[in-house]
C-alpha cells in the first residue's frame, strides 16, 4: 500500500572533474576546451536515444517535451528523440515494435504490460542499475517491489515516476445548487445519480467506448470488497454474483440517466461532457485532474473516494502505475539509464505530477506544498493511508491479460448496453476467457 510518510532520500552526489594536462590537445591553443563535450567535462560521442510515450496528446506531450529538453541541457552529449503515441494505439504499436524488433531505447510504459513484455524478452533488467543509483533510497519500496512480484522472473523493468487511484470527480457547483455533497455510500451513489439528472443535465457518464472494462472492474471490485482476482482453484471472481448485482444496477443508467452517446463514448467525450456542466458525475481517476482544472475553476469540481464497499472499507487496485523502462535493444544502456534516473529525480516527478495531478513516487516530492494542497491528491491519501483499505491485484502476470480487455471486455460492454447480452453472459465471458487463460499460463510455466 501507498504510504504517506518520511522517507530516507537524502544522497551525496559525486561530481567527476576531469583535469586537463598541458599539452595533452585537450585544449586549441587560445584555451578553449574541445567543442561537444558534455557538462560535466567528457569528450564522449553523441548517443542517440529514442523515448516513447504511450499516452501523448496536448496535455502530457509538452511536459516531456520540457524534460527532455532540460535532461539534454545537463547531458549535452546525449540527445532523445520524442515520439509520442496516442493512449488507444501505444499497446499495439509497442507489439508491432517488438515483433521487427525495432524497439525505442526508452518508454513509458503502463505497469500492466510489464508481464508480458518481459516474457517476450523485449525489456531490460533495472535490478542491477537501480541498486547503484540514487533513486534506490527515495523511490516508493511498495511500487518497485510490486512492478518486481508480477512478472515471471521477479525483475526490476520499470522505474514508476506516478502512482493513480480512481475516484469519482463531483461537480460541486451543480451539487451546491441542490444543497448536496458527494456520495459516501453506493446507495447514495445512485441516489446522486437520479437526483443530479435534469434540466438537461445527466446525473453519471458510462464509459461505453475504449478502456471501459478497466474502470468497469475498478468499480465492481470497489463495489464488492472481494480482493482476490483468480483464485488458487484458477476460478476468476469477476462473475461473482455481487458484481452482477451491482452491473445490473449500473447499466440501468444508461440513457435513464447518461447520455445515450456512452455506448461509443472514452475517456475524451466523458471528460468533455462533464467540464462542460453536462455531466455532474464522472468516473476516472485522479490523472484527469489537469484537463479539468484548464476548463473549471477550482470551486466548481471535486474529487471523492469511490465509495466505500458492501463490507465497510475502501477497495482499490494494486499497482496502478506507470514507469520508466528500458528496452534490451538499445545500443546505449548508460546513457538510457541516466533518462530513467532524470526522469525520475524529485523536480522531475514532481513536474509532471503537479501538472497532471497525480501522486509522485519518489519520496523526496511528498512534503512540497503543492501536494499538501491539492485537494484530489488528499483523497487519495484517505483512501491508500487508511488501514483498512484493501487492494485486490488484477492478473498482470498473465501476457494476455490486457488483450482480453481491450479486445475482448471493451467491445462486449456495448453488447450489454445494447440490450444485446446480460450481465450475467458477459461476466461470464469475461470469467472464462481469464481461467482459459490463466490454465494456459499454469501450464507453460511448469
Amino acid at each position: 500500500m501507498f504510504k504517506k510518510r518520511d522517507w530516507l532520500a537524502i544522497l551525496g552526489v559525486v561530481v567527476f572533474f576531469v583535469m586537463v594536462l598541458t599539452g595533452c590537445g585537450s585544449e586549441d591553443s587560445t584555451g578553449n576546451a574541445d567543442a561537444g563535450s558534455d557538462n560535466d567535462g567528457s569528450t564522449e560521442e553523441p548517443v542517440e536515444l529514442v523515448f516513447w510515450d504511450e499516452n501523448a496528446g496536448p496535455d502530457r506531450t509538452p511536459i516531456w517535451e520540457k524534460l527532455i529538453d532540460e535532461f539534454q541541457k545537463e547531458h549535452t552529449n546525449i540527445k532523445v528523440e520524442y515520439v509520442g503515441l496516442s493512449k488507444d494505439e501505444a499497446k499495439s504499436k509497442l507489439d508491432a515494435s517488438i515483433a521487427a524488433n525495432d524497439t525505442p531505447d526508452v518508454a513509458s510504459l503502463q505497469s500492466s504490460w510489464l508481464p508480458e513484455f518481459s516474457i517476450r524478452g523485449a525489456l531490460l533488467p533495472l535490478d542491477d542499475y537501480f541498486e547503484n543509483s540514487p533513486l534506490i533510497d527515495t523511490i516508493n519500496e511498495g511500487a518497485i517491489q510490486f512492478n518486481k512480484d508480477i512478472v515471471q522472473d521477479g525483475q526490476l523493468y520499470g522505474v514508476p515516476y506516478t502512482q493513480n487511484l480512481d475516484i469519482l470527480w463531483i461537480r460541486k457547483d451543480l451539487f451546491d445548487k441542490e444543497n448536496m455533497t458527494a456520495p459516501e455510500t453506493w446507495d447514495a451513489f445512485f441516489d446522486s445519480v437520479d437526483k443530479m439528472t435534469k434540466n438537461d443535465i445527466y446525473g453519471y457518464t458510462i464509459r461505453g467506448g475504449a478502456g471501459g472494462s478497466l474502470q468497469l472492474q475498478r468499480l465492481m471490485y470497489a463495489y464488492s470488497g472481494i480482493t482476490e482476482y483468480i483464485d488458487e482453484n484458477g476460478k476468476a471472481t469477476v462473475n461473482d454474483p455481487k458484481h452482477a448485482e451491482f452491473l445490473n444496477k449500473y447499466f440501468d443508467l444508461y440513457q435513464k440517466n447518461t447520455p445515450k452517446s456512452d455506448i461509443t463514448n472514452d475517456y475524451k467525450e466523458m471528460v468533455a461532457g462533464f467540464d462542460t456542466g453536462k455531466v455532474a458525475i464522472l468516473h476516472h481517476n485522479i490523472g484527469s485532474f489537469g484537463e479539468h482544472s484548464k476548463s473549471l475553476e477550482a470551486d466548481q469540481f471535486e474529487a471523492a473516494p469511490l465509495p466505500k464497499s458492501i463490507n465497510g472499507n475502501y477497495v482499490a487496485e494494486g499497482g496502478n502505475t506507470i514507469g520508466i523502462s528500458i528496452f534490451k535493444n538499445t545500443e546505449h544502456p548508460e546513457e538510457a539509464f541516466k533518462l530513467v534516473e532524470f526522469l525520475n529525480n524529485a523536480a522531475s516527478q514532481s513536474h509532471w505530477n503537479q501538472i497532471v495531478g497525480q501522486i509522485p513516487t519518489n519520496s523526496e516530492v511528498l512534503e512540497e506544498e503543492w501536494i499538501n494542497e491539492a485537494q484530489h491528491i488528499k483523497v487519495a491519501f484517505e483512501v491508500y493511508d487508511n488501514p483498512d483499505t484493501m487492494l485486490y491485484q488484477p492478473p498482470f502476470y498473465l501476457p494476455d491479460y490486457r488483450s482480453i480487455l481491450d479486445n475482448k471486455i471493451d467491445p462486449a460492454i456495448q453488447s450489454v448496453m445494447s440490450g444485446e447480452k446480460t450481465v450475467e453472459v458477459f461476466l461470464d465471458e469475461w470469467a472464462e476467457a481469464l481461467e482459459a487463460s490463466n490454465a494456459k499460463y499454469k501450464e507453460a510455466m511448469q
